[in-house]
């Protein structure tokens, strides 16, 4: 009896990891968050238990309960997928829950996942890092308490990519805590909707544009000198000629 967080991948099915695929297959009960695809979770046997534990307006499972569940269900069947979109270890809460089914004697296995703070950006084309434009990456939430108290403005630095996660909804305090810090306000930024799937929407714009946007959730956020890049068009070239 082992229960698997596995990480989904960004979106489509056909960018979970191999390992991630059989335990799925394998799985008599899946527990999935809410923004794992429709793709993804047909992967499993017609006969699996499918139980939606994803979080949205009007309708919230705590974390204690979710952690409650995945023990239960460790002890009543021998194969127990906990899928959770992207990396189960970003932002996912994938260690919480580990230590609660480690503290109840419960065998468990971490199968990671592409995270979507690189893979998400990539869908437009942009390289988080890249020779000349930026050093390194710097990914975080947005979906912090206390939007307002000067977190963002330490972030504030031309020489890195900003990619922040759940960060739609506070957007406007993010792009004016990062001006307030040093960050011009011509900085490229970049919000990719729903990236790898069908409902997929890539909006352009500079720093000081981003609270006005319409954009909605899930969305990734890309703040920086690489987020005016898209190499999709080279992308699309070098597999032309495989």
């Amino acid at each position: 009896m082992t229960v698997y967080l596995v990480g989904a991948g960004p979106g489509d099915a056909d960018l979970v990891t191999v390992r991630g695929a059989r335990r799925i297959t394998e799985a008599d009960v899946i527990v999935h968050d809410r923004l794992v695809e429709r793709s993804v979770l047909e992967l499993a046997r017609r006969d699996a238990e499918f139980i939606d534990v994803g979080k949205e307006p009007g309708r919230f499972t705590s974390q204690s309960m979710i952690n409650d569940l995945l023990v239960s269900l460790g002890r009543r069947f021998d194969t127990v997928v906990r899928l959770k979109g992207g990396d189960p270890f970003v932002f996912g809460r994938g260690g919480e829950e580990m230590m609660a089914l480690r503290d109840a004697g419960v065998a468990s296995e971490v199968v990671p996942g592409v995270t979507s703070a690189f893979a998400g950006p990539l869908a437009a084309g942009i390289p988080v890092t890249h020779r000349g434009l930026s050093r390194g990456v710097t990914v975080v939430t947005g979906h912090v308490e206390g939007h307002d108290d000067g977190y963002f403005r330490r972030l504030a630095n031309p020489d890195l990519s900003l990619v922040v996660l759940m960060g739609v909804s506070a957007r406007a305090s993010i792009a004016s805590q990062l001006i307030e810090g040093g960050l011009s306000s011509d900085t490229p930024v970049c919000v990719i909707e729903s990236a790898w799937t069908p409902r997929e929407s890539v909006t352009r714009a500079v720093l000081r544009d981003l609270g006005s946007l319409n954009v909605s959730s899930p969305a990734i956020i890309v703040i920086g000198a690489c987020a005016a890049l898209s190499v999709r068009e080279l992308m699309a070239e070098t597999s032309s000629l495989v």
